[in-house]
């Protein structure tokens, strides 16, 4: 099954505040917010995430294709993808622009302030979904606004099942074109904060919104994740995770779990704990593309953490 993974490429500077947000935001004052964080800690990495989602991928074993528009800077980023066996064909590289930038600041209770240039990622519409690669599942991710919206029509024009996973790029979009892309999608995947503004965007519940999908799935953080399936729900417990270092890219990390158990054929049940596993072996790490596992030790903590085989 040839996998695409539409979404944002991006070099991620990471910074880790040794405080508390909290500590040092005045809640009556937000209005007139002046702050600034010390962060004697700080690492660039290689993120975005179709980059992200397609390099845990790659730890279960399968193989995606990432489409992305990247910047005149993409170099170094294109020779750690070959290093990582993961094809650039259909990357596009916009000459007078720079490949994404995040700039993410982490505090002691695992919170973030990210401030993020799209650069390149804004000419994402410039791509389109390939009719001539196989490709028999997909996942719209975090992108340009018109990239998404076309490429959600590409997916769902050429009948190809696809996931819409619209992240941080959620204000982008009001609650008819939401809507509309609820209609295309197979599934659907927020976290929990962006499952509030679903519902708040578009005026239906979670419960409503799964009618429209084969799967509503809500991740929750510690608190594991929901998935709703038409009138029912499953909970998912949450992976334990030996040591927890860097939350940044566990989203993505479980978003590649959710497309590995579709489309190997797993249960929802198989499904919402092999994502949730990938979390946490994410989060043991720095960075989005630092951690690695063996299909065979993944499947080992996945009976230590859950006492069953998949």
């Amino acid at each position: 099954m040839n996998i695409l993974i539409c979404g944002s490429m991006a070099y991620d500077t990471i910074m880790v505040f040794h405080d508390k947000f909290k500590n040092h935001i005045l809640p009556d004052k937000v209005h007139m917010l002046n702050v600034s964080f010390l962060v004697p800690a700080i690492r660039k990495e290689y993120g975005g995430c179709a980059g992200n989602i397609a390099y845990n991928l790659k730890l279960l074993g399968e193989d995606a294709l990432i489409m992305a528009t990247v910047g005149h800077d993409f170099e170094p980023y294109s020779q750690w993808l070959c290093l990582c066996d993961l094809s650039p064909k259909y990357l596009k590289i916009i000459d007078d622009s720079y490949t994404g930038q995040a700039y993410i600041t982490t505090d002691e209770d695992d919170n973030q302030i990210t401030a993020f240039h799209p650069g390149a990622m804004n000419l994402s519409h410039l791509n389109s979904v390939p009719t001539d690669a196989g490709i028999s599942l997909g996942i719209v991710s975090p992108d340009g606004r018109e990239g998404m919206i076309q490429h959600a029509k590409e997916f769902a024009e050429a009948e190809i099942e696809f996931i819409f996973d619209p992240g941080q790029g959620m204000p982008m979009f009001n609650g008819e074109e939401l809507l509309n892309f609820m209609q295309q999608a197979t599934w659907a995947i927020f976290n929990d904060y962006e499952s509030e503004l679903m519902q708040k965007q578009t005026g239906l519940s979670l419960a409503e919104l799964s009618k429209k999908v084969k799967a509503l799935i809500v991740t929750r953080g510690a608190e594991g994740s929901q998935i709703y399936i038409q009138n029912e729900m499953i909970e998912i417990p949450v992976a334990s995770p030996k040591v927890v270092n860097d939350p940044t890219g566990c989203g993505d990390a479980y978003r590649a779990g959710i497309i590995f158990g579709i489309t190997n054929g797993y249960d929802w049940q198989e499904t919402g704990r092999i994502a949730s596993l990938m979390g946490a072996i994410k989060i043991e790490h720095h960075g989005t593309q630092n951690h690695n596992v063996t299909l065979l030790a993944f499947k080992t903590r996945y009976q230590e953490n859950f006492g069953s085989r998949f």
